[in-house]
């Protein structure tokens, strides 16, 4: 059997804790039997949890840690209390010392992002780290980054993400050279801010082998999966997520309500209801649940703090893939790629002293 893939659960983090995140574990053992765990959090709370979930007992190591970040706090406090003794940092702690490939939480994102730049660093060469989530779209998925891991960007951030992303894509998607497009007003290259037209000028000019820059992107291209990878800087990312999430929320409530007003429309629900199920199936947030931080010394994996089990299970499988198909040596060799291809400055003459 091949080794085992070592995962670190923050158990304390996101609105339910540990009767998520163990039912969830167990979700995800059941489609991966070689995963083990390291359940990170107060043992008074998991044993209870473990004793109903043998399988999960049986491949689980318990850290205790009895802090637990809270959801509302600002990330300056989380790291006041947090440092060294809660449940989010020790699941961190756990990949940094090589004990787990990866750590999961659905704990507070600003507090995670914070954490995991103190504690694991940024990859040498990575301005900063990137939040990136697997989007839902008529083509399949496209992963959409950066989703707010930080705010703002320049030109050689936005080529980093690109790089990293495609690495991503390499991993989920299985793809030899992922296509990659920069989220921007509009698709003719006059357009947008200085630092997206630079980002594309220097990504056509690379013409690297392991990503293949397709230009420009605009908003509803994103539902669309034009490409693989589509490339924004944080601020307009996290918009955008939760502009798609409250939309799909709106067409849910919309649906519900039209199905429900008459006679007809209950009739005609239940002559199109296996219709109505695979569209639900296709929306439900729970099959793609969990986001990646890209760019640092350690796979990380935020799953939305008001999920289910099987939505953290959707976590855990990303987190299995991400470890088990080394997204961390991808990122670092196309990374170390890009770099070494990249022409040198250029030196400005020497002005005459006489």
């Amino acid at each position: 059997m091949s080794e085992k893939v070592r995962l670190a659960l923050d158990v304390m983090g996101g609105d339910f804790g540990p009767s998520v995140v163990v039912p969830g574990a167990e979700i995800a053992l059941s489609r991966h039997g070689d995963i083990e765990f390291v359940l990170v959090g107060d043992e008074r709370q998991i044993a209870p949890l473990l004793a109903a979930n043998p399988r999960v007992r049986a491949r689980s190591e318990i850290v205790h840690a009895d802090v637990a970040i809270r959801m509302d706090d600002k990330p300056s406090k989380a790291l006041r209390y947090g440092r060294r003794v809660s449940s989010m940092w020790r699941a961190l702690d756990e990949v940094k010392f090589g004990r787990a490939a990866a750590a999961v939480s659905a704990g507070n994102t600003g507090a995670l992002m914070a954490m995991a730049a103190f504690n694991l660093k940024t990859m040498e060469g990575v301005e900063r780290p990137a939040l990136a989530a697997l989007w839902p779209t008529l083509r399949g998925e496209s992963i959409v980054l950066d989703m707010g891991a930080s705010i703002g960007a320049d030109a050689a951030a936005l080529v980093d993400m690109a790089v990293m992303g495609a690495a991503m894509a390499r991993v989920v998607f299985d793809l030899d050279r992922p296509t990659v497009g920069l989220l921007n007003i509009g698709v003719e290259e006059v357009k947008g801010l200085e630092f997206i037209r630079e980002a594309g000028q220097i990504l056509r000019d690379a013409d690297m082998p392991t990503l293949d820059y397709r230009g420009f992107v605009e908003g509803d291209d994103i539902g669309k999966g034009v490409t693989d990878v589509i490339v924004t800087e944080g601020f307009t990312g996290n918009i955008a997520l939760k502009t798609g999430e409250g939309t799909a929320k709106q067409i849910g409530e919309y649906l519900r309500a039209a199905m429900s007003r008459t006679w007809r429309a209950k009739l005609g629900y239940l002559l199109a209801r296996n219709a109505f199920s695979t569209l639900r199936e296709k929306m439900d947030p729970r099959k793609s649940n969990g986001a990646v931080f890209l760019g640092l010394n350690g796979v990380v994996i935020k799953s939305h703090g008001g999920t289910d089990p099987l939505g953290f299970a959707s976590a855990i499988d990303l987190a299995y893939d991400m470890a088990r198909y080394d997204l961390q040596s991808k990122i670092r060799s196309m990374l170390d790629a890009y770099h070494a291809s990249r022409p040198a400055p250029p030196v400005a003459p020497l002005e005459a002293t006489s």
